[in-house]
């Protein structure tokens, strides 16, 4: 019995060596790391803007009537002059053509009346009267036409239909508006500005405009500021001018635009950043970073940050220039793992 006791302590005396110097033998981890240098940071702001067209037209009858049929559709480029929509014409043809028949009527009567006056047989006073006749007869007749010519509704300037308002057998009335044509070849980006930021931006002050919905990046161009702030908010609306020749940025799209250097403390700092991702937390809350000291093993080192810039944020304390920290490969280290890297 006592031989057997024996036996089983050397067994597991054995295996606890045994497991040490596989736990000493473990092949290092490898990570990726980087090392800590200062740079110049950006202070750039973001903000969310609106898409606006550069103009609207409003586009409407001068008179009133039924409407026949819409020749366009909202989201369809027009050319100026091209055919809109047109309403019944059949009261405007019917005045139309008895202006025309006391047109001729008119003239026949100037005629036969010239005679009599060349032959002194016509007071001057009746031939006066004769011609004011032919006038005004002239004059309707070219209210009836244009009446007429009213009817069709054409596009006073280039663009894109923005929305139909009256449809197809609907009643028109004199100034309502049918479509809206709007300008897009260029657009205006809506910002609001907090008032303590306003005075940072010039008209000159460059931006950068993304727009998710259809993956597009653009250079702001001038900048329009507003005068008059939001009572409620505290902000002032600025619009920046982007060209859009493809017409790929509609009215109404979110956009996100970056402006470099606005606030009352912008300014191009010398800090220190490191990625966001290697950035972690203890379980009392205080921050942390992975480093590698100088027998290549992990170290837990406390940090305190500041700003985010990007995927990378700054470091306020805890490290200097020159440590080295893990930036990939730190989710299987603990205090003191060997590690590898390049």
């Amino acid at each position: 019995m006592k031989k057997s006791t024996l036996l089983f302590i050397c067994a597991v005396a054995l295996s606890c060596c045994t497991g040490k110097q596989e736990k000493s033998t473990k092949a290092p981890i490898r990570v990726e790391t980087e090392l800590l240098t200062s740079g110049t940071v950006d202070d750039s702001h973001t903000y969310v803007g609106t898409v606006e067209e550069r103009t609207s037209t409003a586009v409407s009858f001068t008179g009133m009537g039924v409407v026949k049929h819409i020749s366009v559709s909202e989201g369809q480029v027009v050319s100026r002059g091209q055919l809109i929509a047109e309403i019944d014409d059949t009261q405007a043809r019917n005045l139309l053509s008895g202006a025309e028949a006391q047109m001729s009527q008119a003239n026949d009567a100037l005629q036969r009346y010239k005679m009599l006056y060349d032959a002194g047989s016509l007071p001057e006073v009746q031939w006066v009267e004769i011609k004011s006749k032919v006038a005004q007869a002239k004059s309707q007749l070219e209210v009836a036409r244009k009446n007429l010519r009213d009817c069709r509704l054409v596009a006073p300037v280039s663009g894109i239909i923005g929305k139909k308002m009256v449809g197809a057998g609907e009643t028109a009335l004199p100034s309502q508006a049918v479509v809206s044509i709007l300008d897009i070849s260029t657009v205006k980006v809506k910002v609001s500005i907090p008032e303590n930021e306003i005075s940072s931006i010039r008209a000159n002050t460059p931006s950068l405009i993304k727009v998710e919905a259809i993956d597009g990046t653009y250079r702001g161009g001038s900048i329009e500021k507003g005068v008059s702030a939001d009572i409620m908010t505290h902000t002032y609306d600025i619009r920046i001018n982007v060209a859009n020749s493809d017409r790929r940025l509609l009215p109404g799209m979110v956009a996100t635009v970056s402006f470099s250097g606005v606030g009352p403390d912008a300014s191009h700092k010398w800090q220190t950043t490191v990625p966001v991702t290697s950035v972690q937390k203890n379980a009392d809350g205080s921050l942390f970073v992975w480093t590698v000291d100088k027998d290549n093993r992990s170290r837990r080192s406390k940090v305190t940050i500041g700003s985010t810039h990007g995927n990378r944020v700054t470091l306020t304390g805890g490290l200097s220039d020159g440590q080295r920290i893990i930036t990939e490969g730190y989710q299987k280290l603990s205090e003191g793992t060997k590690v590898i890297y390049q």
